[in-house]
């Protein structure tokens, strides 16, 4: 009977694995050619061209990728035209001889190049540096150079800083002759050196890695350092199985502070002058590894400008500092309820100004600054963000920066190029093209090549005059080759929580998309306030083509919450980092009504780091929508995080905001619905693995089922081997589980 009953049981569980649909293999075979190292000048040829400038100011270079290989072409400013920076086939056979080995002119192993002479260059080739004189076309072998150290020495090359048991000296060169500046160092309150994010040390007591760092004024004048201490801070630890050689794991320790720790690495700014010995330290509140105190020097000697954001990321300033008479000068200071993200400034002190980016008005607009009266003035006005200030002309009095969303009509996300006087007047749009563009602009300010495109518009590269816009000529055009009906992904917008604001989006299909059939949506997410999903250019048009391929409609959104919108826009996810999905879910339902062929029922999300905490957080916050997860590398609990991430997104201190958002307090209530897939890496000094494991804690007490990959000797991003398997084991877990298909594990054999 026993017998009987168990035949039957392995019947109806053989028979019903093989009853469930297998993957047709050729999905992995697609999938695989739509990865980055199969599609990146391979079938889109020269989506993006970086520009080379001549050291002598007479032109650029720049490689342009075909399918028949690769060329090296040149723009000589006195011409304006295109043509070869060398024969190819020429030294194709330069190459082959020097080398011993065939070599094609149509993909010259050159890994560095740089254009010394008009008739002399320096190239590498196979690891060998030569020496390639234009004239004959002749390659001189030229011997590696010792990397000799210039760290530490100054502008007019007298002296040599470097430090001895913890404290920081200075030698004249050439000579015995040694100074001793700081006094007071010892073992965890160190000079001349930093804190290093990734410094990982052996056991509890272990040696950290040794690292350097001073500045010189240009004047030689004085020396600038600081003194790092590390005489209180908090450890967090990580357990090393990677060594073959030994049986038993390594313990790992590194300095990283907790959201509201007190007892972390405190970074002092201490500057010296040189020929008295004199140590001079601002009278500043300390400063953590978090909200370090940064220094600019000044034109004037003796004068330096510090900058500082507390902790909390409320307060913001900017000091003049005399190093003479240690006068503390505040030149600009800032406020804000929630936190300042993005601020940022440049120095104009020909022009006595002061440059900066600020949101404190609603949107992130250009402000200057008098520095001998500290008046203040807005320079941009408008409901559209500015990027980064690109160059600064003091002698014309112009500002060149990056904005999205000025222009009527445009997509919030695409930048262009402008320029505006110091005054706030003229402004001017330099790149008029309805794109994204991304600009390079020359060393001596007269032209930039520009890189023009959209998701779906091939990128065009050109070469402009940086005082009207005005295109001198095309240098390169992007296509496509042998990519097999593959269209670009399709652009939507939906509307967010708040019922009037447009949000913005991208979804890519399978290249055999069948409108009449219905297709689980699989979402891939990072909702970390400082960044956007949103793919700007056609260099990110085929990102996540390869999951497409797998028999997914795959999806990004940027809601509520993330960057490059309105202060107002960005303070969504203020404290409230576990809400940032609500836009996400509202934009799928809205495509789901639009669209036939999207199954709103079946929703997976994947994210890595900040998107693996959404990723988990969708299952359990909104169970009833998301059905699949998979969560790598995440902070699921932000009290266990590094302070920098939750302190500026969270607040400071500390609050019930962080329990309540806490993928450990939910997975506790027992709300898990779906299927999840944790992962992380042993090694991850980043993201520690503790949260994971709290997190796997909290759903077995609360009788949950989840599965875990633990990588162990993987960091926060995944290299090689383990990123190969890591990456099958998504797509199958998806294949699985959303998708009820049976997948395959050897797809290499597929192919």
């Amino acid at each position: 009977m026993k017998k009987i009953m168990l035949s039957t049981l392995f019947s109806v569980l053989f028979f019903g694995a093989w009853g469930q649909k297998t993957i047709d293999p050729s999905h992995y075979e697609n999938a695989n050619s739509f990865l980055y190292e199969n599609v990146h000048n391979k079938k889109i040829f020269s989506a993006h061209v970086k520009p080379h400038w001549f050291e002598d100011s007479t032109g650029v270079w720049f490689i342009e990728h075909t399918p028949t290989g690769k060329q090296y072409f040149q723009v000589n400013y006195a011409d304006m035209q295109k043509k070869p920076l060398f024969d190819h086939e020429r030294i194709a056979q330069a190459l082959s001889e020097i080398l011993s080995e065939e070599v094609s002119a149509a993909a010259l192993p050159i890994e560095d190049l740089k254009v010394r002479q008009s008739e002399q260059y320096e190239l590498t080739a196979k690891g060998q540096p030569y020496t390639l004189h234009l004239e004959g076309y002749q390659l001189d072998t030229l011997k590696p150079k010792k990397a000799e150290s210039e760290q530490g020495i100054s502008p007019d090359g007298v002296w040599k800083a470097y430090t001895k048991d913890y404290n920081l000296h200075i030698r004249k060169t050439g000579t015995d002759t040694t100074y001793q500046l700081s006094k007071d160092g010892r073992r965890w309150y160190e000079y001349g050196t930093y804190y290093g994010w990734y410094d990982l040390m052996e056991g509890e007591d272990g040696e950290r890695p040794e690292h350097f760092w001073v500045e010189w004024s240009e004047d030689n004048q004085w020396l600038y350092t600081n003194a790092c201490d590390m005489r209180q801070a908090e450890k967090m630890y990580l357990l090393d199985w990677s060594i073959d050689s030994l049986y038993r794991p390594q313990l790992r320790s590194y300095f990283r502070g907790s959201p509201g720790d007190t007892t972390m690495v405190y970074m002092e700014p201490v500057f010296y002058h040189v020929s008295s010995g004199k140590e001079v330290r601002p009278n500043l509140p300390r400063a953590t590894h978090i909200n370090t105190i940064d220094m600019r020097w000044s034109k004037t000697p003796e004068v330096v400008y510090l900058d500082r954001l507390s902790r909390g990321f409320q307060h913001q300033y900017i000091y003049r500092f005399d190093l003479n008479t240690e006068t503390l000068d505040t030149l600009y200071h800032e406020e804000s309820t929630t936190n300042i993200d993005g601020f940022t400034y440049q120095l104009a002190e020909e022009a006595g100004l002061l440059f900066f980016l600020s949101e404190k008005d609603g949107w992130r607009q250009l402000y200057s600054l008098q520095l001998n009266n500290k008046k203040e003035k807005r320079l941009t006005k408008g409901e559209f963000y500015i990027h980064s200030i690109e160059k600064i002309d003091q002698e014309k009095k112009k500002i060149y920066f990056l904005a999205a969303g000025k222009e009527k009509g445009s997509n919030p996300y695409h930048q262009r190029l402008y320029s505006i006087s110091f005054s706030g007047k003229n402004l001017q749009l330099l790149t008029p093209e309805n794109t994204h563009h991304r600009i390079d602009l020359s060393p001596e300010g007269q032209y930039f090549v520009d890189n023009y495109s959209t998701v779906n518009t091939p990128t065009k590269t050109v070469l402009r005059d940086l005082k009207n816009g005005k295109v001198i000529g095309q240098l390169s055009e992007a296509f496509l080759h042998q990519a097999g009906g593959w269209k670009g992904p399709e652009v939507f917008t939906a509307t967010a929580r708040d019922g009037q604001t447009t949000i913005y989006g991208a979804l890519w299909k399978p290249t055999d998309f069948d409108p009449s059939q219905s297709y689980p949506i699989l979402e891939y997410t990072y909702t970390g306030p400082h960044t956007q999903l949103f793919p700007k250019d056609f260099n990110s048009a085929y990102w996540l083509q390869c999951y497409a391929e797998l028999g997914f409609v795959v999806l990004v959104v940027d809601g509520l919450g993330s960057s490059g919108r309105s202060k107002a826009f960005h303070n969504y996810s203020y404290k409230n980092l576990g809400g940032n999905l609500e836009d996400h879910i509202l934009a799928i339902r809205q495509l789901g009504e639009q669209y036939s062929w999207l199954d709103t029922t079946r929703v997976g999300i994947f994210g890595h780091s900040a998107g693996g905490y959404d990723a988990a957080h969708a299952l359990l916050a909104y169970p009833d929508f998301y059905k699949v997860a998979v969560s790598s590398s995440a902070d699921h609990d932000h009290r266990m995080e590094k302070a920098w991430w939750p302190e500026m997104y969270m607040g400071w201190p500390v609050d019930s905001a962080y329990h309540e958002q806490s993928n450990v307090t939910l997975a506790a209530q027992g709300s898990l619905k779906g299927k999840l897939l944790l992962v992380h890496g042993g090694m991850d000094e980043n993201v520690n693995p503790s949260a994971t494991f709290k997190l796997a804690e909290a759903l077995i007490k609360a009788d949950r089922p989840f599965d875990m990959l633990i990588l162990p000797s993987q960091h926060h991003g995944y290299q090689g081997a383990y990123w190969k398997y890591f990456r099958k084991v998504r797509w199958n877990y998806f294949i699985e589980h959303l998708k009820g298909e049976v997948p395959l594990w050897d797809i290499e054999k597929t192919n």
